[in-house]
């Protein structure tokens, strides 16, 4: 009963003041990223502080992050990870499903934001795209984020990384930092649990490995915390 009724003010709290702060930083967008930031982020933490206070839920990390510009490459559990990439990273620009930038608001929010939309079916125009705000994103001193599975994947199971996520390393010519999250017993339900969530930041990839060590050193990084819980 204690997880059903956490998890209720949660989902009153936390979505129902998320509508009124997706209109606010629709509002900000317009007057450029310096006002927008703040709310965007601002978001994030509400949520880390609805997570922590409302369900019980504490949140931990390990490991280093570079002092530079790198790739984060995130396990993929819950949505979870995905609200908290402002708190876990500064500034993150972070790739998305192009299908997510045609949600009203959002869309324009999240490319003011610094989102980058991932168009898997638009050939070779897009991808050049996709690099060209990749880098310029960088080059601002702005982490990278991904998630190479491409989609949520059940704790305690592993997927293949996305067919892009090699040639997207490629280009880029950054190190990749591998990210173990283990969310998915705690939060990817409808009755959310009490416990401890870990974000395990790996050691840092070089750039310039073959595809198949890339992949293979990624895949086994990011899937280190599946028998955690």
């Amino acid at each position: 009963m204690g997880s059903v009724l956490r998890s209720l003010a949660f989902y009153v709290v936390f979505y129902g003041l998320t509508v009124p702060w997706v209109v606010i930083a629709v509002i900000a967008a317009l007057f450029g990223k310096g006002a927008l930031r703040p709310v965007a982020d601002g978001w994030s933490a509400f949520h880390r502080a609805c997570v922590r206070h409302i369900l019980g839920i504490e949140v931990r990390e390990e490991g280093d992050k570079p002092a530079g510009p790198a790739l984060y490459a995130f396990k993929h559990e819950s949505f979870f990870e995905a609200i908290d990439l402002a708190v876990s990273l500064r500034r993150p620009a972070i790739f998305a499903k192009e299908e997510l930038f045609r949600i009203p608001g959002w869309g324009r929010v999240a490319r003011a934001y610094g989102a980058v939309p991932v168009a898997r079916r638009d050939g070779a125009k897009a991808l050049r795209n996709m690099i060209a705000q990749a880098k310029r994103l960088s080059g601002e001193g702005r982490p990278l984020a991904i998630f190479p599975e491409g989609t949520r994947v059940p704790h305690g199971t592993r997927r293949r990384l996305g067919s892009g996520f090699a040639g997207l390393y490629k280009m880029l010519g950054l190190p990749v930092v591998p990210v173990a999250v283990n969310s998915g017993p705690l939060y990817h339900r409808t009755w959310k649990k009490r416990g401890t969530i870990t974000l395990r930041f790996g050691e840092p990839i070089p750039p310039g490995l073959p595809r198949e060590e890339l992949e293979a050193r990624v895949l086994e990084e990011i899937n280190a915390l599946n028998g955690g819980l």
